[in-house]
């Protein structure tokens, strides 16, 4: 068992706040975005095995099998297969959707057939891993999940007023449910930049001002896309955005998104896991690179229900946060003085992510070794630890699905 030292990503849209709030440091006035722990090549966590910081992916490299076990290697290859971040959202991410795992492997052998540069801004698979995620929120949370009912998006979009909208709402209300999302979404990806933005400032005033009055239906999303608006003026994604449902977690609550599901995070503090991939298409909401077929050819154009996750509850005190992968597992455990201590046995590999108060670990095995982890603290169990966990908190436990 060991400390993680972790990486903090500054991308633009991280809260300035959040993150340093959660680890009890002075705010350094620049975006935190991410805190990842794992061993994602691009900021892997490091552990300290009596040498000196090692990096945790140089660390499994060295013996894949003794820290991730057998079974872990045989199906996933000696590499974690998730990683997990404390995510804080200060502005919105972009509307972006993630392929199923044969689309990622055919796509990321396309590019490298073609030659195309790994870090080139017209990439669009950077491995050939799909990648599945959850988010579970610590804070109130805004993000946008999956299509709304073609008629629900028509009546929301139709409540606007803009006459340049009425073609979108014709085809929502007259199409097939699959085809109606596919032609809206195409048709506002694919339209005269200097039209759309014209449309997207028209229906952001609108939205503003039905959002004043919270009577109005769907006052709370047309709230969170003027917010959005703000951050990205006149960008499509505006109105690509009002196709999803908008979801709002309370803390606890969670999403999980799968493959060709398009997405968005708006506002908030949460728990992330996902497959260790870094495979994105984005459709909006981004100055980055829109590969338009390539993200119709991914999108899943299915409403949904967006499905809001609760933990289910095991008598050893576990809560599960249930999803149909297996790369990674998902619970928390709520921990108080006085109580029982819990043992976490798993013959998977382990991060342990305390979240609030304070958890006290101690390795059951020939080490020994006791570690205090509080609020943003976080550690690594290689596969066959034994830890007993209590204290006085919240503690989130990833590990890979048995």
């Amino acid at each position: 068992m060991n400390r993680l030292t972790n990486t903090i990503r500054p991308y633009a849209w991280g809260s300035t706040t959040a993150i340093p709030e959660l680890l009890g440091t002075e705010p350094t006035g620049e975006p935190q975005a991410e805190l990842w722990m794992g061993a994602h090549p691009g900021a892997p966590s490091r552990i300290d095995r009596g040498s000196g910081l090692v990096p945790l992916d140089t660390v499994i490299a060295a013996d894949p099998v003794a820290e991730l076990g057998e079974a872990t290697v045989k199906r996933f290859g000696p590499t974690l297969p998730f990683l997990l971040k404390v995510l804080a959202a200060g502005a919105p991410l972009s509307v972006q959707v993630h392929p199923d795992l044969p689309q990622a492997k055919a796509g990321f052998a396309d590019e490298e057939a073609r030659g195309v540069p790994i870090d080139a801004p017209h990439r669009n698979y950077k491995d050939a891993n799909h990648k599945p995620e959850m988010i579970v929120a610590l804070s109130p949370f805004d993000g946008l999940c999956g299509f709304r009912r073609p008629t629900e998006a028509a009546d929301l979009i139709e409540a606007l007023g803009v006459d340049s909208l009425a073609p979108y709402v014709d085809i929502l209300r007259a199409q097939p449910e699959d085809q109606a999302l596919r032609e809206v979404l195409a048709a506002v990806l694919g339209a005269d930049p200097e039209a759309i933005a014209s449309t997207v400032h028209a229906a952001t005033e609108a939205a503003a001002r039905l959002a004043a009055d919270p009577a109005t239906p769907y006052a709370a999303d047309y709230a969170a896309y003027a917010k959005a608006a703000h951050s990205f003026p006149g960008d499509r994604g505006i109105i690509a955005a009002m196709l999803l449902n908008h979801v709002r977690l309370q803390p606890g609550e969670a999403l999980y998104l799968g493959a060709g599901v398009p997405h968005a995070y708006l506002d908030g503090l949460g728990v992330e896991i996902m497959a260790n991939s870094d495979n994105v298409l984005r459709c909006g909401l981004t100055p980055k690179h829109i590969d338009v077929p390539e993200l119709l050819r991914i999108v899943r154009f299915e409403a949904a229900d967006p499905g809001v996750l609760r933990p289910e509850a095991a008598p050893d005190g576990e809560e599960l946060y249930p999803a149909p992968i297996d790369e990674f597992r998902l619970s928390r455990y709520v921990v108080a003085p006085g109580a029982d201590p819990r043992t976490l046995d798993s013959a998977t590999p382990q991060i342990l992510l305390c979240t609030s108060g304070t958890v006290r670990l101690e390795d059951l095995g020939e080490s020994g070794t006791v570690l205090s982890l509080a609020r943003g603290e976080s550690a690594y169990v290689p596969a066959g630890g034994r830890t007993r966990l209590d204290g006085d908190g919240t503690l989130f436990r990833a590990t890979v699905a048995a």
